[in-house]
């Protein structure tokens, strides 16, 4: 059986150099104004979700929360570890697996971190398995594209110089989903690596909450927590919380 393209691709240090240069600012903005907005209590237990190197795990942290993250990603979790303390913890783990029980007042799940998996039943597990590790009338804010606008403004060919390497990144929608293909040469070597993203609606996601007993309380269309717009709004924010 054929690997998941994301086992590889999150795990070479070319991924992480493509996207150094992601804006660290814009993730504070969004994390203060959603914990404002939820007036998130300062003894709050968050679960970051696909966290990645940990951006919004530490700035979280320093904000006050305990926090623990989590990422498929081994490389990705044994640099974020290095922030690690005492109220600060990172974990390899699949997002579809049951993490914790009854345990996290808040899930975050981010930046579009979600939409990798072609059946609906993993997309059900990851729902599933954050309903089922928050607390009662706990939260789960989840970030993700707004398909509608994703496919007007997509750029189909880009090229970035990162650290001497040239990526050529092309785009294109194909049954539903955007695939990004990267193209570069490091060290006399050729790579070529793939995302496949889905451009589900909200329609899509309001079905999964209901599947797992999760109620949409509020929906965003940006960082700024605007009203959400279907044509116009860069995101698709929502906030949901356990029955």
């Amino acid at each position: 059986m054929q690997q998941e393209w994301f086992f590889s691709w999150f795990n070479t240090p070319y991924y992480h150099i493509l996207y150094r240069n992601r804006d660290y600012s814009e993730a504070s903005v969004f994390i203060d104004n959603i914990i404002q907005f939820l007036k998130l209590k300062t003894n709050a237990v968050c679960w970051d979700l696909c966290c990645g190197k940990g951006r919004h795990s530490i700035y979280l942290n320093k904000k006050g929360y305990s926090v623990i993250g989590t990422d498929l990603s081994e490389q990705s979790i044994l640099e974020a570890s290095k922030n690690s303390n005492d109220s600060l913890e990172f974990y390899q783990h699949d997002m579809r697996k049951l993490f914790r029980t009854n345990y996290f007042d808040i899930v975050f799940n981010v930046f579009t971190s979600f939409g990798y998996f072609e059946k609906r039943e993993d997309d059900l597990h990851v729902f599933d398995s954050v309903q089922k590790s928050l607390k009662p009338n706990g939260l789960f804010v989840f970030d993700y594209l707004n398909s509608e606008y994703v496919k007007n403004q997509m750029i189909e060919c880009d090229v970035k110089i990162i650290e001497g390497i040239t990526f050529n990144v092309s785009k294109k929608i194909e049954n539903s989903t955007i695939i990004k293909s990267i193209d570069f040469k490091d060290k006399g070597q050729n790579f070529q690596f793939e995302e496949r993203v889905k451009l589900f609606d909200k329609v899509y996601f309001e079905g999964l909450a209901k599947d797992c007993n999760l109620t949409i309380l509020n929906t965003f269309g940006n960082y700024q927590l605007q009203e959400f717009d279907k044509k116009t709004s860069p995101r698709l924010i929502l906030v949901l919380q356990k029955k």
